[in-house]
């Protein structure tokens, strides 16, 4: 019986064979598709090669493009000069900005030293305009530092109100009023290590008190002074003392007063920090950064502030010389 099992058995080895012939048929199948696929991956390949074969013989002209560019943007190029044309190209700036602001002036209302650092105490983080708007009321109540040392905070506070964190600069106005009468005999000093004592001077406000209210020379390096130095190239330090200290190099100790009015008139009239207006400037040929701004002319005289464009400037009571160039005086708090 088990020899009748395995002879029928034999049959199934035919089955076997076909399907191993259909096996063998779908690999070869498979095999011509993937050898298919393969050429075509292969003529893909060439053609990537050939494509960046012929990227790379195109490179130099992007190369030239990208080298070109700089040569567009120059006025935004840092400037390689010696340090004597560096001196040259200030002053010659500093000449051409005292043909066009000759009327330059300290823009904070003051009669005496006390009202000039009592002002310029107070001009931090607001406008001049808003303090010269603000301190007629103040001196008219408080005249002198024994009047501003005797003072009720509370009345003082609502008097600089309009200036902003008006309870810090009530502390510091009291304080330094204060300490001009019991360290300086109710008069302020001239110097500018005495200054610097007082609440709330530190060298800016020194320097603006003895260049403008002392005839001492001194530099005041406020926003408009540090954007402007540092658009013309003149330093790249953003630090005010070092600023003072770099600019004060280029030009000679007597001029660094008007330098600062000079500068400071041009920040607030052309050279805007968001729009300058490059194109109505006076000094764009030696400006290194000139094409930051408006370059049309037309466009750039509807960006002109102050005087230039009508607008009154930021004094109630400015210089005759400013009135005769055509500055019209700042209009008293709450008028129009």
């Amino acid at each position: 019986m088990k020899t009748t099992k395995a002879t029928k058995s034999t049959p199934v080895k035919p089955v076997a064979k076909k399907a191993a012939k259909k096996a063998a048929k779908k690999a070869t199948a498979t095999t011509g598709k993937t050898t298919g696929v393969t050429k075509k991956a292969t003529a893909a390949s060439k053609k990537v090669a050939a494509a960046k074969t012929a990227t790379k013989k195109a490179a130099p002209a992007k190369t030239v493009a990208k080298k070109a560019a700089p040569a567009q943007a120059a006025p935004k190029t840092a400037i390689v000069e010696s340090q004597a044309a560096l001196v040259r190209r200030a002053r010659r700036i500093n000449r051409e900005l005292a043909e066009v602001y000759p009327y330059a002036h300290p823009e904070l209302d003051f009669e005496n030293p006390f009202q000039l650092v009592i002002a310029t105490v107070l001009s931090a983080q607001t406008t001049d305009l808003r303090v010269n708007q603000t301190t007629p009321g103040l001196f008219a109540k408080y005249p002198t530092p024994e009047d501003l040392a005797a003072a009720n905070p509370e009345e003082v506070e609502e008097i600089l109100r309009p200036t902003g964190f008006f309870r810090a600069k009530t502390k510091s106005v009291i304080g330094l009023s204060k300490a001009l009468v019991e360290d300086f005999g109710g008069e302020v000093p001239g110097r500018l290590e005495d200054l610097v004592k007082l609440p709330g001077v530190g060298r800016k406000t020194a320097f603006v008190v003895l260049g403008n209210a002392f005839g001492r020379p001194g530099i005041t390096v406020d926003t408009h002074f540090g954007r402007l130095v540092r658009r013309w190239q003149w330093t790249d330090e953003t630090d005010p003392d070092k600023v003072e200290a770099a600019v004060g190099a280029l030009f000679p100790k007597s001029e660094w007063t008007m330098l600062s009015h000079h500068v400071i008139f041009h920040g607030r009239r052309i050279c805007h920090a968001r729009k300058p207006a490059c194109g109505a400037c006076p000094i764009a040929p030696l400006c290194p950064a000139y094409g930051e701004g408006e370059t049309d002319p037309e466009k750039a005289r509807k960006l002109l502030k102050y005087e230039k464009g009508g607008f009154p400037g930021q004094r109630l009571n400015p210089p005759q010389s400013y009135l005769d160039a055509g500055g019209i005086p700042a209009p008293p708090l709450g008028a129009g």
